[in-house]
């Protein structure tokens, strides 16, 4: 995790335990190398609508395949499709297999919308990456809920 978002996380008060593990770029590697630890295990999708006008960040349950057709029809969106490599860097400070929610803490501007999934707003206990794919961290439902309004940016929990 980086100096910057292991300060905000302390100055937000964000109580976490953090896990080292080799780097992951699916969900299967993520079960082989962080089953280990404890938590609903999510995988976060950077998306936008076709326009380019809407981004969001989607969390789901990593054992959930998202619909995209069902997902435009609850954001009322056009056509949504995957972010380009740049935009994921643009608005959210990361790069390929490290998304996380925490990469809003990198949107100064606001300008991406999160999209948590039912199952995870409602977890007790949460795992994903903080923007690197070597770690994990492991976060209460408390703080998870605490962090996503102290990041200041939209949110909608859907029944994805």
């Amino acid at each position: 995790m980086d100096e910057k978002l292991h300060k905000w996380l302390i100055e937000n008060s964000i109580v976490y335990i953090l896990h080292s593990h080799p780097a992951v770029f699916t969900v299967e590697e993520a079960r082989i190398h962080c089953g280990f630890i404890p938590g609903l295990h999510c995988k976060n999708l950077f998306i936008k609508n076709v326009k380019g006008t809407e981004y969001y960040l989607v969390t789901v349950p990593s054992s959930k395949r998202l619909d995209f057709k069902k997902l435009q029809k609850l954001l009322n969106s056009s056509l949504l499709k995957f972010a380009s490599e740049e935009e994921l860097q643009q608005y959210l400070g990361l790069d390929i297999g490290a998304v996380s929610p925490l990469g809003l803490v990198n949107d100064t501007q606001k300008q991406v919308i999160y999209v948590i999934d039912k199952e995870v707003w409602g977890a007790e206990i949460l795992s994903f990456h903080p923007n690197i794919n070597t770690e994990s961290i492991e976060l209460t439902k408390e703080n998870f809920h605490n962090m996503i309004k102290y990041t200041g940016n939209r949110f909608q929990v859907l029944e994805i």
